[in-house]
């Protein structure tokens, strides 16, 4: 079963065209390089407003039936920086450990990963994923958590997701 992933660059700026989207790019690049197993992309980009936020991430998970959603973008203190806040009312479940392990890897590159808000979750058969803005941070802070996302996606009963094990290494228990 071919993996769904869906990219969506949350940012008024670049939905508006005044500059160029280089986040979402980003992700498909890290992915692009660790992944193995089949895959096609659903990529959009939008800007900062809540229920427009919400609006794509059930279309991306209950139509599209995106196996990950990865965000980029509104994840800092800003007032309109509001992509946490609608994940997690999309959600049924929250995954704290996500966000986590992302400030606290992005501390060892820069002072201000206190303030990201990034967070997880679960909806249906999909894992949402918040990552910050900044294409150098996407992958500061997609690689330390990008080996659970395979086990978790496996568990939500999603795609089988493999990886370059050159370059990426998934973990998954050992069968018994």
């Amino acid at each position: 079963m071919k993996a769904k992933i869906g990219i969506l660059s949350i940012s008024d700026r670049a939905s508006k065209g005044l500059y160029e989207d280089k986040s979402g790019p980003a992700i498909r690049l890290c992915l692009d390089e660790w992944l193995s197993s089949e895959r096609e992309y659903h990529y959009e980009v939008i800007p900062d407003e809540f229920e427009l936020i919400k609006e794509k991430l059930i279309y991306f998970c209950d139509e599209l039936a995106c196996d990950l959603v990865l965000t980029t973008g509104g994840t800092g203190p800003a007032p309109r920086d509001l992509t946490p806040e609608a994940t997690e009312a999309v959600c049924e479940k929250i995954l704290p450990g996500f966000g986590e392990l992302m400030r606290s890897e992005s501390l060892k590159f820069v002072p201000t990963a206190i303030l990201s808000r990034q967070i997880a979750g679960i909806r249906k058969k999909s894992l949402i994923l918040n990552l910050p803005g900044n294409p150098k941070a996407i992958g500061e802070c997609l690689e330390p958590v990008f080996p659970a996302i395979p086990y978790c996606i496996d568990l939500i009963g999603g795609a089988y997701i493999q990886c370059d094990e050159t370059k990426m290494k998934a973990f998954r228990p050992k069968n018994k």
